[in-house]
């Protein structure tokens, strides 16, 4: 079994409801993610909680952040829960920084605490790919799609991550 690192961000991937305070609101913790990889049985993983923001409010300091904690890992396969709205900004970023790892973007842009389909599907698809990852590189798994990052968008139209044809 390999070790894959997972690095949770926030985004809306992570979002619960705050009744007291009447919105979505990003946790500190992972119990999104915990709910789902409790059925991957035959995985080895490591879940580091860091940032806790909406993507939208992410800067260059939370990715130099984000760099530093992987670059001081010794794993080699690295997957990020990230907010989709900045996903591609925060790629760019760790490609620029990062050149001996494979790291893979995933999140959600409906919240698993609204519906567990879309967030278990990307983190599904995600952990799939890690796992046969050969090459190092940036790479985002969003909607039944993985591919270097710069191969993928986020289709504002439609609601849709696609392929740059």
């Amino acid at each position: 079994m390999q070790d894959i690192l997972i690095i949770n961000t926030g985004g809306t991937f992570n979002k619960r409801y705050n009744p007291l305070k009447g919105k979505l609101q990003v946790p500190d913790d992972s119990l999104a993610l915990e709910d789902i990889l409790k059925y991957f049985y035959n995985l080895k993983y490591k879940i580091v909680n860091i940032i806790h923001k909406d993507s939208l409010d992410m800067n260059d300091v939370d990715r130099q952040e984000i760099v530093e904690f992987i670059q001081n890992s010794p794993n080699k396969k690295i997957l990020i829960v990230h907010g989709t709205d900045t996903m591609d900004k925060t790629a760019l970023f760790l490609e620029q920084k990062i050149k001996d790892k494979c790291i893979i973007l995933t999140g959600a842009m409906v919240p698993y605490s609204i519906s567990i389909t879309e967030a278990t599907a990307n983190i599904s698809t995600a952990i799939g790919y890690i796992l046969n990852c050969q090459n190092s590189g940036v790479y985002i798994a969003m909607h039944g799609l993985v591919d270097i990052h710069n191969k993928i968008f986020k289709n504002r139209k439609i609601g849709v991550f696609q392929k740059i044809s």
